[in-house]
């Protein structure tokens, strides 16, 4: 394969290259349904993918700072257990990793997901081995900007910004991660086979649009 357009890959996680609604719903409704709240439909609860579970709790569900902490605790109890392990990989992402990987690009993950359960993640789904680094917030951080987080795994690689945002690019399914990367000055790729939609994507700046999984790796090579 001929040498990659793109140097330096920074993936999202959850609805890019994980299925992963179904243990985050699942937590999400045992810590809504503590503090009485209704358990939403299938497509509210799909806010719970992307954001820090802080700002789901606390901005969509008017939780104040107390409850938001306690709704986070209840959320990892369950998610620990049985959520962490309920994220399958969308069909052909080892094959476009491994794709990647032959055109010489370095991987990372940047997820928004505390970085100890990321870990736990990639590891269960056999992806660990693709991925230079897993970078995500701690578990006491309750709103990282997805920018700062771009910017950590960039100095984890050791990489300035100024000689290489030519050569970086992130890939996510929402308006996050596509808005973190135009904070950054880097490409992205915004993905529609995950949880965000194509005009949530385009809006945010998305210089790429992928429909599908097999679609990345042509966009990443050039």
């Amino acid at each position: 394969m001929s040498k990659a357009k793109y140097k330096y890959i920074f993936f999202d996680l959850d609805g890019t290259l994980t299925q992963s609604e179904f243990g985050i719903m699942a937590a999400a409704v045992r810590a809504l349904n503590h503090f009485g709240i209704e358990t939403p439909s299938k497509e509210i609860l799909k806010k719970f993918i992307g954001p820090p579970l802080y700002v789901s709790f606390h901005d969509f569900y008017g939780l104040n700072d107390k409850d938001s902490e306690e709704a986070i605790k209840i959320y990892r109890e369950y998610y620990v257990k049985e959520g962490v392990y309920q994220a399958p990989l969308y069909e052909g992402i080892k094959e476009m990793l491994e794709s990647l990987k032959a055109a010489g690009c370095t991987l990372m993950i940047t997820t928004s997901k505390p970085e100890a359960m990321a870990v736990i993640v990639a590891k269960n789904d056999g992806i660990s081995d693709y991925f230079d680094g897993i970078i995500g917030p701690s578990l006491d951080e309750h709103d990282p900007n997805k920018a700062i987080l771009i910017r950590r795994a960039m100095k984890a690689l050791g990489l300035s910004e100024a000689d290489i945002l030519e050569k970086c690019l992130m890939i996510g399914d929402r308006f996050y991660d596509i808005e973190a990367a135009c904070e950054v000055g880097i490409d992205s790729i915004g993905v529609l086979y995950g949880y965000g939609n194509e005009q949530e994507l385009r809006d945010a700046g998305a210089t790429y649009i992928a429909e599908n999984v097999s679609s990345i790796v042509g966009l990443v090579t050039g």
